[in-house]
């Protein structure tokens, strides 16, 4: 036997006052069709019907051939995307990717089924987010499309947000300075001296071992725990008189490693805030690092290798943030070879 199914109506008919309107069956909304011509106003209620119905039968030809490849294409909801988005991150990564997922924000799209997704719910989860919902919404998406459990964008590359992160600044050497003066626990101090000296995330020096640092040729080795990154900075006499004082054996910082990333936030910010020291965080001290690269000629290339060649800090300082004064090139040409430093020569 063959099953039938008729599609109900979106859209009735009725008359008030001589005047034909139509009438929502799933609001209830009404709206005047601006006719008594009773034949005007049922060709009119047509359309509206079949505006509706196209759209929904064009989605249900896609949900049954997608089904045919994909059985779960139809119950996939953007929660499923989130999991598995999460799923594919590690370590302190992946600790950041579940906190953004439980964005209230998301709230709105969480179990609605992918291939039911309209540009307006995207727009209006952008609209009650932040920045951070913009970022990652467009992991989320570009992760469901990559899967191929999204047909086509629902959001043209063009029309997503332009993010805008809130202006971020280095920490300076004064700053720098009154905190190590009021810091009494030893264990952050020596941290903020060594996020000064080597312009590490918090989170790669917390976890240095006495190992890490080779005294025959002056460097500290370690690598990097969001992008796997091995690196190797050079240090001067400051950063070797820190490390002096250090175990050379072991874990650096045996409780700041054990600590969560936002702990460690928190006690920094904690003392900025009895300094009356705004607009700074643990992560200014990579922008400071970088800055006071470029101020002093240090090339970016060895500022990428000792960063990452994808710190933000490294762009933005040699972008644009920071000055350095730079001779004429009749001065260079003249300055003696004895003189030249191994960067200058591209060693």
């Amino acid at each position: 036997m063959i099953q039938i199914i008729i599609m109900k109506s979106k859209f009735i008919l009725f008359r008030r006052a001589g005047v034909f309107y139509s009438e929502d069956t799933t609001t209830g909304k009404q709206h005047s069709l601006r006719t008594k011509d009773e034949a005007e106003a049922l060709t009119l209620l047509h359309s509206k019907n079949e505006a509706h119905r196209q759209p929904v039968l064009n989605l249900q030809i896609a949900r049954t051939y997608l089904t045919a490849t994909d059985p779960e294409v139809a119950n996939r909801t953007w929660q499923t995307a989130m999991d598995e988005l999460t799923k594919t991150k590690s370590d302190t990564t992946r600790n950041r990717h579940v906190v953004a997922m439980k964005d209230k924000a998301f709230d709105l799209i969480r179990h609605l089924p992918i291939l039911e997704t309209r540009s307006a719910h995207f727009l209006k989860v952008l609209e009650l987010g932040t920045v951070s919902t913009n970022v990652y919404l467009r992991r989320i998406h570009n992760f469901a499309l990559d899967m191929n459990w999204l047909p086509w964008s629902i959001l043209p590359k063009r029309q997503w947000p332009k993010v805008k992160f809130k202006e971020k600044r280095a920490i300076t050497l004064e700053e720098h300075q009154r905190i190590i003066a009021a810091e009494v626990n030893l264990e952050r101090k020596t941290l903020y001296q060594l996020c000064w000296h080597l312009g590490a995330s918090q989170g790669d020096i917390a976890c240095l071992k006495g190992e890490d640092v080779d005294w025959t040729n002056n460097t500290v080795g370690f690598t990097r725990k969001k992008s796997g990154v091995p690196v190797l900075v050079h240090l001067g006499a400051d950063a070797l008189n820190v490390f002096k004082d250090l175990p050379a054996e072991g874990v650096l910082f045996p409780y700041l490693s054990r600590v969560r990333a936002g702990d460690r936030a928190t006690e920094f910010g904690q003392r900025c805030r009895q300094l009356g020291i705004t607009g700074i965080t643990l992560h200014s001290y990579r922008y400071a690092w970088a800055e006071r690269a470029k101020t002093c000629g240090y090339p970016e290339r060895f500022a990428q290798e000792a960063l990452g060649h994808n710190s933000k800090a490294v762009h933005r300082a040699y972008a644009k943030r920071a000055l350095m004064k730079i001779p004429s090139l009749e001065d260079y040409e003249k300055k003696p070879e004895s003189t030249a430093t191994p960067l200058s020569k591209g060693i």
